[in-house]
C-alpha cells in the first residue's frame, strides 16, 4: 500500500507559510528537516506538564520526567539496534558527538605516530575534532579520495589502512554529493587492523536503516534536527565496554559516583557522559520523531525521496550550462550543482525571492570544493514532505 504523501505534507505546519506572497517551497532538508505537528505537540506537552529535572528529584513530576527521558533512550537504542540503552549518550549535536568520540578514543590510548583515516567528503565536524587530536598527540591523518562520480575510491584502503591505523571515521551519506558510502566494507577494513570505526550518520538516519550491529561500528553520531526533531539534541552511540572504559568528556553533577577533595569516581555510561542538566525536552521529542518515522517506514521514505530526486535531476539537466556535482549511482535526496556564468549565492537569492529555500556555499565540506576547484554549489535536498510540484515551482 502506497503512502499518501499529500496527507503527510499536512503534518508539517511550516509548509503553510507564505513568503513574498508566494507558497513556501522548502528544499533544504539536508541542513535541517521541518518538524511535524506530533513533535511540536510533544515538546509543548513536556513544557506544559512535565517540567522537572531528571534522576535527582524526589517528587511525582520529576519521576514522570525521568521515565520519559529514559524511555526516549530506549526508543533510540531500538532504532539503532543497540545492545543496550546504556550505549546511548544524549549530546547537543552530531558535532558534539564526534568531538566526544575523539575524546573517548584518545583516553582509551593513542600514541605518537598513530594514524587516523578520514575521507575527502567529510563534513567539517568529522575533520576538525581529529585534526585537533592529531595536533595534540602528534598523530597523522590520511584521506580516502573520491572519484569524478563522487564515489570513494575504496581500493585505496589497502594502502591507506595499515597497522598504524587506530581510527577510521567516515560519513554514511555525503551532505554535498549525496553519495551513500559502503560503510560495511570500510568497517571491515578498519577492523582488519584493530582500528576503531566511527560513523557520522547525520545525513542517513532520516532515510536509511542504521544498524550498529550490522555495520559493526564502535561509535556513531547523529543530530535530532535532521530527523524531524528539535535543535540542540544529538546522539552518540558507543560500545558499552568502550564507554565504560573511557574518561568523561565533561565534569559536573549527575555523572559522579563519589566526590572527595582530591579525586572523584564516576558513574558508568550513559551518566558518565551526561554532566549537568540534560535537554530532557529534546530527548523526548526526538523519541517522538523516531516514532513518526517508524510509522511511515524508512523504506517508503527512501522510495519517495528517490522518486523526487530522479525527477528533479531530469528537470535540472534541461537547464543550459548546469553541471551536477556528484553523480554516484548510490546517491540519495541531495543534488548539488553549478550553473556556468552564475554565482551560486546570486541564484539562491533569486530563488529566495520566489519563496524557494535552497542552500548555497561549500556546505561545510571545503575539501570537496577545493578538490573540484569551485567556490561552492547550489544544493537542493528533499524529504517526505516534498513533491514534484516543489521541483517545478
Amino acid at each position: 500500500m502506497s503512502l499518501d504523501f499529500t496527507s503527510i505534507r499536512k503534518d508539517f505546519p511550516q509548509l503553510k507559510l507564505q513568503v513574498n506572497n508566494k507558497d513556501y517551497v522548502y528544499l533544504d532538508s539536508a541542513a535541517t528537516t521541518l518538524k511535524p505537528q506530533v513533535v511540536i505537540d510533544r515538546l509543548t506537552q513536556f513544557y506544559t506538564n512535565e517540567v522537572s529535572n531528571v534522576h535527582r528529584g524526589a517528587h511525582h513530576v520529576s519521576h514522570q520526567s525521568t521515565l520519559a527521558y529514559e524511555e526516549a533512550r530506549q526508543t533510540i537504542a531500538k532504532f539503532l539496534n543497540a545492545n543496550s540503552s546504556e550505549e546511548i549518550i544524549f549530546t547537543r549535536s552530531t558535532t558534539e558527538s564526534l568531538n566526544m568520540a575523539s575524546h573517548i578514543i584518545a583516553s582509551l590510548g593513542l600514541n605518537e605516530g598513530d594514524e587516523i583515516v578520514l575521507s575527502e567528503m567529510e563534513h567539517h565536524s568529522n575533520i576538525i575534532p581529529w585534526q585537533l587530536l592529531a595536533d595534540k598527540m602528534k598523530l597523522a591523518i590520511k584521506y580516502i579520495p573520491f572519484n569524478e562520480n563522487g564515489d570513494l575510491i575504496l581500493s585505496e584502503l589497502d594502502t591507506l589502512i595499515t597497522n598504524k591505523t587506530k581510527v577510521v571515521s567516515v560519513c554514511h551519506v555525503s551532505n554535498t554529493l549525496g553519495t551513500v558510502n559502503d560503510v560495511n566494507y570500510i568497517s571491515k577494513k578498519a577492523k582488519s587492523v584493530g582500528a576503531y570505526f566511527v560513523l557520522d550518520a547525520a545525513q542517513s538516519v532520516s532515510i536509511l536503516p542504521v544498524d550498529v550491529q550490522s555495520i559493526n561500528c564502535d561509535f556513531l553520531a547523529f543530530s535530532g534536527h535532521k530527523l524531524f526533531a528539535p535543535f540542540g539534541i544529538g546522539i552518540l552511540w558507543g560500545r558499552e565496554k568502550l564507554l565504560n572504559s573511557g574518561m568523561p568528556y565533561q565534569g559536573g553533577g549527575s555523572m559522579i559516583m563519589e566526590v572527595d577533595k582530591n579525586s572523584s569516581t564516576f558513574l558508568p555510561s550513559p551518566q558518565r557522559y551526561e554532566a549537568g542538566t540534560p535537554n530532557v525536552a529534546g530527548a523526548v521529542a526526538l523519541a517522538e520523531a523516531i516514532k513518526f518515522v517508524n510509522k511511515i517506514g524508512l523504506n517508503k521514505i527512501k522510495e519517495h525521496e528517490l522518486e523526487i530526486l530522479n525527477y528533479a535531476t531530469e528537470q535540472l539537466l534541461k537547464i543550459d550550462g548546469l553541471t551536477i556535482i556528484g553523480e554516484s549511482k548510490s546517491k540519495i535526496n541531495v543534488i548539488s550543482f553549478i550553473i556556468k556564468g552564475l554565482h551560486h549565492t546570486d541564484v539562491s537569492q533569486l530563488l529566495d525571492q520566489q519563496a524557494v529555500a535552497v542552500r548555497a556555499g561549500h556546505h561545510c565540506t571545503q575539501l570537496i570544493v577545493k578538490k573540484l576547484k569551485i567556490t561552492g554549489t547550489l544544493r537542493v535536498s528533499f524529504s517526505i514532505y516534498n513533491n514534484k510540484k516543489d521541483v517545478d515551482d
